[in-house]
């Protein structure tokens, strides 16, 4: 790839192909919690499930990484990364366990996204949960980085990454939904943003960029599936590089596949998508036995996205706006006492 084709990539607000991995990790879950995917001994369910929350960690990872590169300021970060997931998911909580009574204890442990740590008070409208307490002690402890670092504290990601991957080893974590044994998801990604952003050296980027995609999806497969072994430790490199061949490779069929508009829209609407699914599986629309229930599907995911497209365009998104304004004003203010 030549570097005027990089730093074309690099000016891009958005990344095309990654809204297209976003679409297809939320897809890929709702596949998971949602339909019967293959002979129940095959553990197919499970394996889809463990790939679409990789992708989405990686995702996350890079994105967030990737800004910080950029723009390297911890309060913006903190304000846009808490704005985004915050006002659905509180939303979501009140709701969820005001229709299920938990205890005090639980009713904190799901605020303030700790809920993910033993004794583990997640019920099953909410066991999904667990994901965003990961994504919330990854941001908090990565604004930390920064503020003590500054923007070279970010070159620590890639030993920090392979030490939660050693603990994993250790303590034999195939998949867990313990922050500290599954953050190296994430922190992958953020390796992948540091290699995008030439942050590190130069030969994994141009390494990268001629791995052939084919091999990475096998291995990524393998490393998803319960019985892979040891090749479960390998799935947070394995992902990240899938998605990087991707980002510098983008003329290539898959990549142009994955910067299709419908996956765009998908991927617009997904963390309420994520958010949301739960709740309404728990209703009418997820009840009766086998054939009931999955004759209902077409219906339970018509009603999801029908949420989640109100949800993302006509409160998530006010609520952002209004935070942002906010918080622009509160630089202003403390801009002019300077």
């Amino acid at each position: 790839m030549s570097n005027n084709t990089t730093e074309a990539l690099r000016s891009n607000a958005r990344f095309n192909v990654l809204d297209g991995w976003r679409a297809m990790s939320i897809l890929l879950v709702l596949a998971c919690h949602l339909l019967p995917i293959g002979p129940k001994f095959l553990q197919l369910n499970y394996a889809i499930g463990v790939l679409g929350m990789s992708l989405f960690f990686t995702l996350s990872g890079f994105l967030v990484t990737h800004i910080l590169i950029s723009r390297p300021q911890v309060f913006d970060f903190l304000v846009r990364r808490f704005l985004r997931i915050l006002p659905l998911a509180w939303l979501y909580i009140l709701i969820a366990l005001s229709t299920h009574p938990v205890s005090r204890e639980a009713w904190f442990a799901h605020v303030f996204f700790y809920a993910n740590y033993p004794p583990k008070p997640l019920i099953h409208v909410t066991d999904h949960l667990w994901s965003l307490c990961v994504e919330m002690h990854f941001y908090i402890g990565l604004a930390l980085l920064v503020s003590m670092l500054k923007k070279r504290g970010l070159l620590l990601i890639p030993l920090i990454c392979i030490a939660i991957t050693a603990i994993r080893i250790f303590n034999l974590e195939h998949v867990s939904v313990i922050t500290h044994f599954r953050v190296d998801e994430i922190l992958a990604g953020s390796i992948l943003a540091l290699i995008y952003n030439r942050q590190l050296s130069i030969t994994l980027f141009n390494m990268m960029s001629k791995i052939n995609y084919a091999y990475l999806w096998v291995l990524l497969l393998i490393s998803c599936h319960p019985d892979a072994g040891f090749m479960n430790y390998f799935r947070p490199y394995f992902a990240a590089t899938l998605v990087g061949v991707t980002l510098l490779n983008q003329n290539t069929q898959f990549a142009r596949l994955l910067e299709s508009r419908w996956l765009f829209y998908i991927a617009s609407i997904s963390f309420a998508l994520y958010v949301i699914h739960p709740l309404l599986e728990s209703t009418w629309l997820g009840s009766g036995d086998i054939i009931e229930k999955y004759s209902k599907r077409p219906l339970l995911f018509l009603v999801l996205f029908l949420c989640a497209h109100i949800s993302t365009f006509y409160y998530e998104q006010k609520v952002m706006a209004w935070g942002k304004n906010i918080s622009r004003k509160f630089k202003s203010v403390r801009s002019n006492e300077c």
